[in-house]
C-alpha cells in the first residue's frame, strides 16, 4: 500500500482549500498518512484526517508520547539519540516518516527549515515531494535538485540564509547535485 507523508510549516495552522482537496484524494484512495505529531500543520492536518475518517493514519513522535494525536491512531514512537527539545531530536521522527513513505506532500510557508530538510530528506531517497507554497497558493513538484532548486527560488534571500545557518541549505543542494552528476558519469 502507498504511504504518504505528510507535513508542514509550525505557524501554518490553517490548510488551504488546494491542500485539503489533496488530502481528499489521499483518504479516498484508501493510501497510509504518516504525519507528525506538532503543533500547527501537523495537528491541521491530523484534524482534517479525523474530521474526513480517515482509515489509515500513523502519527510518528520523537520521545515515549505525541505531543498530539487527535484521530487517536496508532503511534511510532522513534528513540531520538539527541537532547529532547532539539531540532535534532525531532528530526529523528521526520528522517523516519521519510523512510516509510512513498512520496511527500509538504504545506510550506516559504521559510520553514523542517518542512525543506524533509523535502531534501525525500529526495535523497530519490522520492519525489509534492510542495504546497502557502504564501503562493501553488504547488511545486519536487523529483530532482532542478526542481529543488525551483522551490528554494520561492524563499527571500534573508530566509535562504537562515536555512543555511539552521540546515546548510546550499551544502546539501550542492551534496545532491553531486550525487546526481555521478548517476550519469557511470
Amino acid at each position: 500500500m502507498t504511504t504518504v507523508f505528510i507535513a508542514g510549516s509550525m505557524n501554518i495552522k490553517h490548510l488551504d482549500l488546494k491542500v485539503k482537496e489533496r488530502i481528499d484524494k489521499i483518504i479516498e484512495s484508501d493510501l497510509k498518512v504518516v504525519v507528525g505529531d506538532a503543533d500547527g500543520a501537523d495537528a491541521s492536518i491530523q484534524t482534517y484526517l479525523a474530521d474526513h475518517c480517515a482509515k489509515y493514519a500513523t502519527v510518528y513522535c520523537s520521545g515515549p508520547t505525541p505531543r498530539n494525536n487527535i484521530g487517536d491512531w496508532q503511534v511510532c514512537t522513534i528513540e531520538a539519540k539527541h537532547a529532547k527539545g532539539t531540532r535534532a531530536f525531532f528530526t529523528a521522527k521526520d528522517i523516519a516518516m521519510a523512510h516509510v513513505a512513498d512520496f511527500g506532500l509538504m504545506i510550506w510557508d516559504a521559510k520553514s527549515t523542517g518542512t525543506l530538510s524533509n523535502v531534501i530528506e525525500l529526495l535523497k531517497q530519490k522520492k519525489k515531494s509534492v510542495v504546497f507554497v502557502n504564501k503562493e497558493k501553488s504547488f511545486v513538484n519536487v523529483g530532482d535538485v532542478d526542481q529543488l532548486q525551483e522551490l528554494v527560488s520561492h524563499m527571500s534571500e534573508h530566509a535562504q540564509v537562515k536555512a543555511d545557518e539552521k540546515i546548510g541549505l546550499h551544502a546539501k543542494i550542492n551534496e545532491l547535485k553531486h550525487e546526481q552528476s555521478n548517476l550519469f558519469a557511470h
